[in-house]
């Protein structure tokens, strides 16, 4: 199912990214396919990845607020003995991709931070096409990046689709149109939050993004871009609105909801 999606969006490109010369489109396509899947976390420790929390310096994992345990990366509150202080945090993979195909799984833990905003409830994301996390201020709260959103029920019988798109610092093209929503509803089912749940994200740089849950297809958008609101503190020579998004940084997100990530793994189209 995934491989026909890739295959399909591989041609459909051409038509979205005017820009983009066909033929080498065409020509790559298949090499691109078969390229090698890349492990992104082994297992043992956060070798390859970088912190950065909110009211901490890019490299502090506050707290021990990103571990392994397990072999998975855990999203941990234990030692936070001075509450959550609005600790927004992220963990970026070391170096930025363009076009990509990535997929994890992901759970969510019982743990909640209460002083936390009401919405991280059950709320969690990877983000991706990201500033890097070395130009992400001490105080700023998310980096100007695009979100694909982890969400798992909150109240029973309750609808709340996962693998949503949120934007901060940024805004997308939804159904022809750049939409002003800070956050798009995937078409997915509704998950426990103790259940493991396999995500992936098909993006063929500043055109068409795809998310999928458990191997359908939830939400399509185009033209990542700079703008919008939402982020906060960061620095105004990084927030050029209007600049398409070609390639960025990808992070685990924490902002005071346990969660744990598996089988991380990328690759390049």
């Amino acid at each position: 199912m995934i491989k026909k999606v890739i295959q399909f969006f591989s041609l459909a490109i051409v038509c979205v990214a005017c820009t983009q010369n066909k033929a080498e489109v065409s020509t790559n396509s298949s090499e691109k396919q078969d390229s090698q899947w890349i492990t992104m976390f082994n297992g043992e420790n956060l070798d390859s990845w970088i912190p950065k929390i909110q009211h901490h310096e890019t490299g502090e994992n506050y707290a021990n607020t990103f571990r392994v345990e397990d072999g998975i990366i855990e999203v941990n509150y234990d030692d936070y003995n001075e509450g959550f202080n609005d600790r927004y945090g992220h963990l970026f993979y070391e170096k930025p991709f363009s076009s990509f195909h990535m997929t994890w799984e992901y759970r969510f833990t019982d743990q909640w931070m209460e002083d936390a905003a009401s919405y991280t409830y059950r709320n969690s994301g990877v983000m991706f096409h990201s500033q890097a996390p070395n130009s992400i201020l001490k105080e700023q709260d998310w980096p100007i990046s695009v979100e694909w959103q982890m969400l798992a029920e909150e109240e029973e019988g309750v609808p709340r689709p996962t693998g949503n798109m949120c934007s901060p610092g940024t805004d997308v093209f939804f159904e022809g149109e750049k939409d002003p929503r800070h956050c798009i509803n995937s078409t997915s089912d509704t998950y426990k939050w103790d259940e493991w749940v396999r995500a992936d994200l098909i993006v063929f740089a500043d055109s068409l993004v795809i998310h999928l849950v458990n191997g359908d297809t939830v939400l399509q958008y185009t033209k990542p871009q700079i703008g919008g609101g939402t982020a906060n503190r960061f620095d105004p020579a990084i927030k050029v609105d209007g600049q398409l998004l070609k390639e960025g940084y990808i992070g685990l997100q924490s902002e005071g909801q346990g969660v744990l990530f598996r089988d991380l793994r990328i690759k390049e189209l």
